[in-house]
């Protein structure tokens, strides 16, 4: 089972980032993983989040959003979160405003794995303790080690 960790990295857990607006979170997004992982482009990243959102919102309520999609030429899963410096309106489904992004990015052809790891980040996202460590984080540090202990606790 691939595990949240080995695709989730220090650099690319970040708090305190300027939201704004949706679109300019997901831009934020899209140039963080571009930056760290090669074979992917900013633009490539950010076309495929902003169309799989014009299917349904991914703000899954709780003031969380889970932006996925699946993308060519990533070889494997790729995560990054996200603690905006202010909650933004996103379309969750509950309506309430979004401050917490938890984005994957998964190869074009996605098994059963990848919707395991979808899975994992919704049911780790729906425990209050854990949105609340999480907002309480103040550094990519501090917020990269509570995804470490919420996986490690289980």
């Amino acid at each position: 089972m691939i595990r949240l960790e080995t695709i989730l990295t220090p650099g690319r857990s970040l708090v305190n980032v300027p939201g704004g607006s949706k679109k300019r979170a997901l831009e934020k997004v899209a140039n963080l993983i571009a930056e760290q992982v090669p074979e992917l482009e900013m633009q490539d990243v950010f076309d495929k989040l902003i169309a799989r959102e014009k299917l349904g919102s991914t703000g899954f309520g709780n003031g969380i959003a889970i932006p996925h999609c699946r993308l060519e030429g990533c070889v494997a899963p790729v995560s990054a979160l996200l603690h905006l410096d202010a909650p933004i309106d996103y379309d969750a489904i509950d309506g309430a405003p979004v401050d917490l992004l938890f984005v994957l990015l998964v190869p074009e052809a996605a098994t059963d794995a990848h919707l395991e790891l979808l899975r994992q980040i919704a049911s780790m996202l729906d425990r209050k303790e854990v949105r609340d460590r999480l907002r309480a984080a103040d550094s990519s540090e501090t917020l990269y080690q509570v995804v470490l202990d919420v996986q490690n606790e289980h």
